[in-house]
């Protein structure tokens, strides 16, 4: 994402709660933790709540100077991973398929829609039937578009690790897919 150094310096003024820091902070890793959660979440508007929800956190932690970031883009990651992960065992049930109805009636028709939707939360229940370490390299990887190199650094595993955990979790996904057909 960005220089080291640069960083350390932006979470020292984030620190003292400068604002343009803290918004600075924002719409750099904004977009990059809106997608890494878009990859776990099927419905866009939980997605945009648990974004707000994980810079929320990031806000409260600076404030109560407790267990404070050392770093922005892995203390982002992982407190996304730990909302998912709560939102999920909050929820008892999955909602059958979430539509967004202004998306649904200006780009496409309703069955065009319906269809698109049921591949996504065909994909999405796939994903889930994956082990943890397979969702949480997917999600980085494609979701959050980083590299193997972050990747690797974000869940302290070697590069060779996350390739062939992406290996694997691209070819479980397949094979469920083609089942499902």
């Amino acid at each position: 994402m960005r220089d080291e150094r640069d960083e350390k310096a932006l979470l020292g003024q984030a620190r003292t709660l400068d604002q343009d820091a803290l918004a600075e902070i924002h719409d750099a890793y904004y977009p990059a933790i809106y997608r890494y959660i878009s990859f776990r979440v099927d419905d866009l508007h939980t997605v945009q709540d648990l974004t707000s929800e994980v810079f929320t956190r990031f806000i409260a932690a600076l404030r109560k100077r407790l267990g404070q970031p050392r770093s922005i883009g892995p203390w982002l990651y992982g407190t996304a991973s730990r909302v998912v992960k709560e939102h999920y065992r909050a929820r008892k049930h999955w909602d059958l398929v979430a539509i967004d109805e202004s998306m649904a009636a200006e780009q496409m028709g309703l069955a065009e829609s319906v269809d698109q939707a049921w591949a996504r939360r065909e994909l999405h229940e796939a994903i889930q039937g994956l082990t943890e370490d397979q969702q949480t390299v997917l999600a980085l990887r494609f979701g959050g578009g980083l590299p193997i190199k972050e990747v690797a650094r974000l869940i302290k595993k070697s590069e060779g690790a996350v390739k062939m955990l992406q290996a694997r979790a691209i070819s479980a996904l397949a094979s469920r897919m083609v089942e499902r057909k």
